[in-house]
């Protein structure tokens, strides 16, 4: 028995007519696509690490010790941060532009200073590391700068081996840029 309204991607399960719900608001920041398996599970992984650091401050708390489980507790803080932080990167759309979140750093480029948003095939980055692959890009040039922002690769933990999903959320991005980057 499907359940629809429990799906990431309701977006991508629109009807024959394609029309705009009343309740969906484009000046919102929204994610075209679902994290990925790798991110998700690399975040549940830290969720479930900080909960044993959790139970281990409570341990060190009714020990007596509390100076360790102060310190226990600002660690377990940090790590629930950190995979909250994964959770939320990638890249995200909305009327006013679009916005690539890293984990340490968030850069936001508005409609009327991109000039193209495009797909290319080039060497990515795997899963974030130094190491390199062949893959695919989607690039976004803006004006007066030379070198374009990377937004999407089909080798990041979003999409590596869901090369579907990769071009799902590659046309959902051009099609936002194709809509709001010409009327601005």
């Amino acid at each position: 028995m499907p359940l629809p309204f429990l799906t990431a991607d309701s977006a991508f399960d629109t009807s024959e007519d394609d029309v705009a719900l009343p309740y969906e608001d484009l000046d919102q920041w929204r994610r075209p696509y679902r994290p990925g398996p790798c991110r998700v599970g690399a975040a549940a992984l830290a969720l479930l690490l900080a909960s044993f650091v959790l139970l281990a401050a409570m341990i060190i708390a009714f020990a007596g010790a509390l100076p360790g489980a102060l310190s226990c507790l600002a660690v377990a803080a940090l790590v629930i941060g950190a995979a909250l932080r994964l959770l939320r990167m990638g890249t995200w759309v909305s009327r006013e532009g679009v916005r690539r979140v890293g984990f340490f750093r968030t850069e936001t480029v508005p409609w009327a200073r991109a000039t193209a948003v495009r797909t290319v095939q080039q060497p990515v980055r795997w899963l974030g590391l130094p190491r390199t692959v062949q893959g695919q890009a989607l690039l976004l040039v803006r004006q007066g700068e030379g070198e374009p922002l990377t937004l999407l690769t089909d080798h990041n933990a979003d999409f590596l081996a869901r090369v579907e999903a990769f071009d799902r959320a590659a046309d959902a991005v051009e099609a936002w840029s194709a809509e709001y980057a010409v009327s601005s």
